[in-house]
């Protein structure tokens, strides 16, 4: 729901529709009203609310355990309804557009990160749950928090929000497919189970929301005006949920997996940053590197609790929650102030 504040052209900056990397002037905050100011705000303040909420979840965790499954699920099925309903039909043609750009996207998010996953779960010899949970959070999907940190770094929003869309369909096989490769050996994995979770839980809001912009785009414009802050409210409660559920865990054995999660995540930026720069532009890497760092970890939450009898296998995935914000984050702060390079190649066809 976080991409629809950046996708939807009548709610906050008008991003998507900048060159890469273009942040609104003065000027552009000038014509926006007060309530858009004050969405604007509230959206690029969302790893403030994620820390908040997970000193919540934590010391306060009845305060935000009461979105348990059916409702976790209710919530994640409506974030993904959101971005569907800031997506259109040409969105797709844009993808043909640029196979090369989003594919590499792809690759990065589905190759990278999992081997990652792998890699790091069996080089510190994690726990059979623990390591299935890792390997999991994973092979997610790109989260929609990874629009809101393209946005802060000067990236290429309309890019981003295209490469999240690819991989959340994808999800429906690459999850289940590779966490039954790379975590089967450990637990048993129920691929079938995961897909048709996914299917779901991600493909199936989606699609609703592609057609409902398609077919009532009045009636979707409307929807969109005030979707952004319920996304941020909502996204903040997706994420401080699962730190609520597992903080007595966490409590116990945090320590040792804030490491290999912390590592997943740095390194995943780092590859996908320097991987990208061989080929791209620097707005095109910041952008790969960000949708690959930051992936769905409330969907790679929802699905341990539904698939996996261990409560550990989803601890992973709440951990991942806060490395992802506050890494991600940090890394958007930090670009945004390093300028695009004025002669920057644009890798990305409108």
């Amino acid at each position: 729901m976080l991409a629809a504040s950046y996708r939807n052209p009548q709610v906050l900056c008008r991003a998507a529709a900048n060159a890469p990397g273009d942040v609104p002037d003065s000027s552009t905050h000038g014509g926006m009203s007060q309530y858009e100011r004050i969405i604007e705000t509230l959206t690029t303040l969302f790893p403030v609310w994620v820390v908040l909420g997970t000193i919540l979840g934590i010391y306060k965790p009845a305060a935000v355990t009461w979105l348990e499954t059916d409702l976790f699920t209710l919530g994640l099925g409506f974030l993904m309804l959101s971005m569907g309903l800031t997506l259109t039909f040409e969105d797709f043609r844009r993808c043909l557009r640029n196979p090369w750009t989003v594919g590499v996207g792809f690759l990065a998010q589905y190759l990278i990160k999992p081997l990652l996953g792998f890699v790091i779960a069996t080089t510190l010899k994690l726990s059979a749950p623990l390591a299935t949970g890792l390997i999991l959070v994973s092979c997610c999907p790109g989260g929609q928090a990874s629009n809101v940190a393209t946005y802060i770094s000067k990236g290429n929003v309309a890019l981003s929000v295209l490469m999240t869309t690819c991989s959340t369909i994808g999800a429906i096989i690459m999850t289940p497919l590779l966490t039954k490769l790379l975590a089967g050996q450990l637990v048993p994995v129920d691929a079938v189970g995961l897909a048709i979770s996914t299917f779901q839980v991600v493909l199936v809001p989606t699609i609703v929301g592609v057609l409902s912009n398609e077919f009532f785009p009045t009636f979707t414009s409307k929807i969109v005006t005030f979707t952004p802050l319920v996304g941020v409210i909502l996204t903040t409660l997706l994420c401080a949920s699962p730190i609520g559920q597992v903080s007595d865990v966490l409590k116990t054995q945090g320590g040792q997996l804030i490491m290999p999660v912390a590592l997943l995540h740095v390194a995943a930026f780092a590859l996908g940053y320097w991987l990208s720069r061989m080929s791209f532009g620097e707005s095109t890497s910041r952008t790969i590197s960000i949708e690959c760092g930051m992936q769905s970890s409330a969907l790679g939450f929802l699905l341990a609790q539904k698939h996996f009898t261990n409560p550990l296998v989803a601890v992973p995935s709440a951990v991942s929650v806060v490395c992802m914000a506050l890494g991600g984050s940090a890394l958007a702060v930090f670009w945004r102030n390093r300028p695009i390079p004025v002669d920057d190649k644009d890798d990305f066809k409108e």
